[in-house]
């Protein structure tokens, strides 16, 4: 794991999960073109320098602060890495700007990092009471406390039983409705005591209930399934044939998405399983690298907890 060219007694923010993995699956060569379209604080970019200096990346990140943060760690590789504050939805049209029609591998880690997490001001952890923000670009206009005040009570349960997974989604929505009307939401502890009051006789699971519903939150504000879905159908489309997308999820949503999409541009074949003959001349695009995915190893899961939920999924480009 590299130091990332940081100043001396700066410490990195985020711990990247899966290096190791994230390297022996894209195999960076001299000079290739390479997407990470999560760059962060550039552990996996560095990452990819490190193995091979003369490949060229083009860094992706929705969050300023991590953007700051690459593109000073990345500096000593020049004019080979381009960091830039966006979305990896448009990483075709960013890497157009470089005149990039195609690219040799695409590296995607999905989630809020570390730093987000730890950051108060941001609103993502629920350990500490904090402002309801959870955007994961600051320049957005919907926040997390937005949502729970305008959203109906269909919409917050659908939010809350579909990327939460909450089996109390409608008793959740309908409390949260309840309550804006004598005060409106804004900060993270009121919403913790809530969902202990809804969830309180399932004390064992209660935990992974407070988490689960700002995972929720957290998807409906920065829309990141749809990013996700789209993302990778960009991503595939830019990749040259031979070369491979890595992507590391965090949570079932998220790894469901990639284990289809993968599987689907797989497919030589989708016509109904009733003809007789195969009408709908697909042919395979991908090629699935990991039959089951990748998980972090004794080691790492030792030095960085963060990696426990971690899977890797990666394929490659027929």
């Amino acid at each position: 794991m590299t130091d990332c060219q940081r100043p001396a007694g700066e410490t990195s923010p985020h711990i990247p999960v899966l290096t190791a993995e994230v390297i022996h699956y894209l195999r960076p060569q001299a000079g290739r073109r390479y997407i990470d379209g999560t760059v962060g604080f550039g552990g996996h970019a560095s990452a990819i320098f490190e193995c091979n200096a003369l490949v060229n990346v083009l860094g992706i990140d929705r969050d300023p602060e991590a953007v700051e943060f690459a593109a000073g760690c990345l500096r000593s590789f020049g004019d080979r890495c381009h960091i830039v504050h966006g979305n990896y939805v448009d990483m075709a049209r960013i890497a157009a700007e470089l005149d990039w029609d195609e690219v040799d591998g695409v590296i995607l880690d999905l989630g809020a990092s570390s730093h987000q997490f730890d950051d108060t001001s941001r609103g993502f952890s629920y350990s500490t009471d904090s402002l309801l923000d959870m955007r994961m670009d600051r320049g957005d206009r919907v926040t997390a406390a937005q949502v729970l005040n305008t959203a109906s009570e269909d919409e917050l349960s659908r939010i809350f039983r579909a990327y939460g997974e909450i089996a109390q989604s409608r008793a959740l929505a309908r409390e949260i409705v309840r309550i804006r009307e004598q005060q409106p939401w804004h900060r993270s502890a009121r919403l913790v005591d809530l969902v202990r009051r809804i969830g309180g006789h399932r004390r064992k699971r209660l935990p992974q209930m407070i988490s689960c519903c700002f995972q929720a939150l957290r998807i409906a504000v920065n829309d990141e399934l749809k990013h996700l879905k789209d993302g990778l159908e960009t991503a595939i489309d830019l990749l040259a044939p031979g070369t491979r997308i890595v992507v590391i999820s965090f949570h079932s949503l998220e790894d469901r998405i990639v284990k289809r999409a993968f599987r689907y541009r797989a497919l030589t074949c989708i016509c109904p399983p009733e003809l007789p003959i195969c009408r709908c001349n697909k042919t395979a695009e991908l090629s699935v690298l990991t039959k089951r995915p990748v998980t972090a190893g004794e080691e790492e899961l030792a030095g960085n907890s963060r990696s426990a939920s971690a899977k890797l999924r990666a394929a490659e480009k027929c």
